[in-house]
């Protein structure tokens, strides 16, 4: 059983959550730029059981965390199944179990724009937004819409501008900053679409 992941206080910790269903290239693209970007120390790939917004399960659990691992091998990321060990389902939960674990550790939760753009769907967005700083990555095709996001609107005056991402765990939420990226257009459902991905079942 993989421990509860390791970041000394004070530490800047991104976190980036997702099915990982696969893991890819351009989860590390997006991982390696957040961390210049905002600042990060750590950054944490949250592997989730689940996703409450798909209605399809991904792969088993124990086969995409063998896969992140794969794909993603750098000292200062880890790939980590904690959601599950904590019990919680949406991101508010997990963000608020985190906190109370790790006190002393400054959490940023990192999205893709086009995660921006229907984040006022998720369970308890708002409070999200009012509790850790949020670092956006723009990917191919979702600028527009992420800015145009009713979540952009609400929180207009409290986004840092890209010149400033490094500051972003600085300063108290609401605070979040869009950063635009050369990203890579690779994704998962296109993975899975083109038959690239066929997982089995892996044991813990």
């Amino acid at each position: 059983m993989q421990g509860d992941p390791i970041a000394g206080a004070g530490q800047v910790v991104g976190l980036l959550g997702g099915s990982f269903d696969p893991a890819h290239q351009g989860h590390v693209h997006i991982t390696m730029s957040a961390m210049k970007r905002f600042g990060l120390d750590r950054v944490w790939w949250l592997v989730s059981p689940a996703n409450p917004l798909k209605s399809r399960g991904p792969a088993p659990l124990a086969t995409r965390m063998a896969h992140a691992r794969d794909v993603m091998q750098h000292p200062r990321v880890t790939v980590t199944d904690i959601e599950q060990r904590l019990g919680t389902r949406y991101t508010a939960q997990t963000i608020a179990a985190l906190q109370r674990r790790y006190p002393l550790v400054r959490f940023v939760w990192l999205m893709g724009a086009d995660n921006l753009a229907q984040f006022h769907r998720w369970q308890d967005w708002r409070w999200i937004m009012e509790t850790v700083p949020i670092g956006v990555l723009a990917r191919p095709n979702d600028r527009i819409s992420a800015r145009l996001s009713k979540a952009a609107h609400v929180y207009r005056e409290s986004m840092l501008g890209g010149r400033a991402s490094t500051a972003l765990a600085d300063g108290l939420a609401p605070r979040w900053c869009f950063v635009n990226l050369p990203m890579s257009a690779q994704s998962s459902t296109a993975i899975r679409a083109a038959g690239h991905w066929t997982p089995t079942e892996t044991q813990e």
